[in-house]
């Protein structure tokens, strides 16, 4: 493991300008400073509009943050400040190293659920074939329906969406795993299958910060956790010290 954390976020900030409320300002994340070490798994609970998803937002740059930095440690030892990188050099680490699992799908139209959850192998050069074997593999893995498998997504149920989206962020190993709620659509079997995911994932050498609202989860999965309230990050510390407010609120 490196000596050196693979994140460090030092003030990152995000204000929403309401245009319909004649520029009202919101802060959606107060600074925010953690670091977060190689190998590491990090739940982030809180009560909803907490800035829990602002966050990974930010991480993700889907939203362009507003203030701070977030330093990421590539693979070769290069640092990229996330919260202002140019937008191509954000797509380049999306690419080769952090994945994201969003709480909702955005299918692409008229693309296959194998061929969706196919794309991240053949963007690290993996030929079509293959990539379309352990593609479905994964979605099987997940149990999407066999005949679901060149169905589109958009027609889908929530579920059977959000086990497209799981398999297509975890088909092609990560450096960083972000997760916005990844479980919170499933059922119990389906949720138990991607617990085995994860686990496999960290072991692999991933580095993982998930949103969850399951106390038992993040016993389960994750070392330590950030809390988050009204924007700001409020507590945090290994697992087994969430306190009970905050577990029920999680």
């Amino acid at each position: 493991m490196s000596i050196h954390p693979l994140l460090s976020v030092e003030d990152l900030a995000k204000t929403f300008t309401l245009h319909l409320l004649s520029g009202k300002q919101v802060a959606g994340l107060r600074p925010v400073s953690f670091e977060l070490a190689e190998g590491a798994f990090m739940a982030v609970v809180g009560p909803s509009g907490g800035g829990k998803s602002s966050l990974l937002k930010c991480l993700y740059r889907t939203y362009l943050p507003n203030g701070g930095r977030a330093l990421y440690r590539a693979v070769d030892g290069t640092v990229t400040d996330i919260a202002s990188a140019p937008d191509a050099e954000i797509v380049a680490l999306r690419g080769r190293e952090i994945g994201y699992v969003s709480q909702f799908l955005r299918p692409t139209p008229r693309v296959t659920a194998v061929d969706l959850v196919a794309a991240p192998l053949l963007g690290r050069g993996v030929a079509r074939d293959e990539a379309r074997e352990r593609a479905a593999a994964m979605l099987r893995r997940l149990t999407l329906p066999v005949d679901h498998l060149d169905g589109y997504p958009a027609l889908f149920s929530g579920g059977e969406q959000q086990r497209v989206n799981i398999a297509r962020a975890l088909i092609a190993p990560s450096r960083l795993l972000l997760l916005d709620e990844p479980t919170s659509a499933l059922d119990a079997g389906n949720q138990e299958t991607v617990v085995t995911l994860l686990d496999e994932a960290r072991a692999a050498g991933t580095t993982i910060l998930g949103i969850f609202h399951d106390f038992g989860l993040v016993r389960r999965l994750a070392d330590g956790f950030l809390a988050f309230k009204g924007g700001q990050l409020v507590a945090t510390g290994t697992a087994d010290q969430l306190p009970p407010p905050l577990a029920a609120s999680a």
